[in-house]
């Protein structure tokens, strides 16, 4: 069986709380993680600028949907167009359980829909479900 003993994660979150509990939660993954923080839809969407010019392309984005400058679901639609990141993996982490919201982000292109919880016991469990899933679990395609 394939497994990757590091991993790379964008979290596109602007709630600095929000962002420090998800990060807390990831180091305690047991592999390597490696977790790169966007604070507004601009700057994860000058990523894609950067995967371009060499960094690591991440196993999974996080992203939230009410974010400043650009929101999340602009933020979708820009990596879902673009010809190389269209399959990689976003999984909505937001606070919002509007259904509109929902429905909306699946027929943007996400993979996955997940409540951000006010428990920290709960989320990190949630971060660590995906984590274990979407960077360990999953095949990806080249």
């Amino acid at each position: 069986m394939f497994e990757r003993t590091n991993s790379t994660i964008l979290l596109i979150e602007d709630s600095p709380l929000d962002a420090d509990l998800i990060k807390r939660a990831l180091q305690k993954v047991e592999t390597g993680v490696t977790l790169n923080i966007a604070r507004d839809g601009e700057e994860a969407i000058a990523y894609i600028q950067r995967w371009d010019n060499g960094l690591p392309v991440p196993d999974v984005v996080l992203l939230d949907i009410q974010l400043p400058k650009i929101n999340g679901f602009d933020v979708l639609k820009e990596l879902k167009s673009h010809p190389r990141y269209r399959l990689l993996p976003v999984v909505m982490l937001t606070s919002s359980d509007n259904l509109d919201d929902v429905q909306t982000a699946y027929e943007l292109g996400a993979n996955s829909y997940v409540l951000k919880s006010n428990n920290y016991d709960q989320l990190s469990s949630a971060v660590n479900l995906i984590h274990r899933y979407w960077c360990e679990l999953n095949v990806h395609p080249e």
